[in-house]
Parts: C-alpha cells; structure tokens; sequence
C-alpha cells in the first residue's frame, strides 16, 4: 500500500511540473511572439489605431475654443495680400477692426475642423494594404501626405460651408468686407478682393495637416506615444526595420 501511495505521489508530482514546464513554454512563446515580427493583420491594425488616434487628436485640439486662434503655429492671419492693407488700417486708427478680422477667422476655422474626425475615419478604412507598409515604413510625414492626398478635396467640402456659415454668424464676412472697403478707400491703394472664405478655408486645412504632421512625428520618435501594445509592436518592428536589423 505504502509502496502505491509513493508511486502515485511521483506520477502526480510529475505531472505537476510537466505542466509547469508547458505553461512556462507557452507563456515564453507568447512573449517572444508579443515582442517579434508582427502579422500583417496585427500591422494593418497598429498603424490604424495610431492614425485614427493622431487624427483625432489634431481635430479636437484644433477645434477646441482657440485652438487656432492661440496656437502660433497655425493662427489664421490676414491674407499676404491684405497684410500692406491691415498695416495702413492699424496706422490709420483701425486696429481693433483688425483685430476682429483675425479673431473672427480663426473661430470659422475652429468651427470646420470638428468636420475634420469622420473625413479622416473614412480615409483609414480605405488603405489597402501597400498604402500601410509605405505609410509604416516611409518617411517621417508619411501618413501626412497620404492625407493630404486622399482628403483634401473632401476636407474643402466639408470646410467652406461650415466656414462661410460661421464668419457670417461671427460677423467676419461684415468685419472684412468693412476692412476691404476702407482700405480701397484709401487713394493710390490696390484693391483687395473682400471676399475672405476660400483663403479661410484653406488656411484651415493647412492648419490641421500641420498638427497630424506633428502627432505623426511623434508616434514615430517618442516611445511614450504608442500607448499600447499593439502600436508598441508594430512601430518596434517598423524602427528595426528602418535602421536595417
């Protein structure tokens, strides 16, 4: 009896560590697996989840309250044709005519930018799988310029009524057209053209490529950026690549 009791106890006991041994090799395969080369699945996924957090970011950031309006980089000044005219305005007594130009423009522009989030959704669904590895592996603004190239047009659509709507409910249309007309006013002047939407517009497009360029830079340079780890993986695999291991 005693001598079946000892046999049992050694056949439990290696099971025991059998098993151990197996789920310690599993556990061990699953790190080198979490740590190695990443599916192209796993690819696909990261580098989405990167550009729709980017994305987002850089439209709530730009259409927060001043989002344009206090942030130097992309605040809407007045159009380089009109800056010899806001000159004179400002020289003449007219500054906070001015003023009100530019605040009113840049509040247009932080009203279009909320339009910015699903055009750019919309945009991630789309890319094939070449459009990920030239993104992953490119340079370091290329996910920028595939944006650039791919929601532009859509972004100027979506862009130009919102802001044409807003200036007028602001008073910007009113406050440039009353700069424009005094400024023509003045003799021996060029005249600028009063009508401020499209350069709104466009401004503001450039102000949103500006901020995904900076997100972009960031998820690719500052390991504190890929906040999971699945962009950990990817951006990992995406470095040692780059610099040739």
């Amino acid at each position: 009896m005693k001598k079946q009791i000892l046999i049992l106890t050694a056949l439990l006991s290696f099971i025991t560590l059998s098993s151990c041994d197996t789920l310690n090799q599993v556990a061990q395969a699953a790190t080198t697996n979490a740590q190695g080369t990443p599916t192209t699945f796993e690819i696909g996924n990261g580098l989405k989840q990167a550009l729709e957090i980017g994305t987002g970011k850089s439209s709530d950031k730009l259409s927060a309250i001043d989002g344009f309006l206090k942030n130097a980089e992309v605040k809407i000044l007045f159009p380089p044709e009109a800056q010899k005219a806001e000159r004179t305005l400002r020289s003449i007594g007219l500054g906070s005519l001015c003023d009100n130009v530019i605040t009113s423009i840049n509040h247009a522009a932080e009203d279009a930018a909320v339009k910015a989030k699903p055009i750019f959704i919309g945009a991630i669904k789309q890319m094939t799988l070449q459009d990920v590895t030239n993104i992953l592996l490119g340079s370091q603004d290329a996910a920028t310029q595939y944006f650039k190239k791919t929601t532009t047009l859509q972004l100027a659509g979506q862009f130009k009524p919102v802001i044409q709507a807003s200036l007028n409910k602001v008073g910007a249309t009113k406050y440039y057209t009353d700069a424009a007309q005094a400024y023509n006013k003045v003799p021996f002047v060029s005249k600028i053209n009063p009508d401020i939407t499209d350069y709104v517009t466009q401004k503001a497009i450039d102000g949103l490529f500006v901020e995904i360029a900076k997100e972009e830079l960031n998820i690719r340079q500052n390991l504190g950026a890929r906040t999971t780890p699945l962009l950990q993986k990817v951006f990992s695999f995406a470095d040692k690549k780059k610099s040739g291991q």
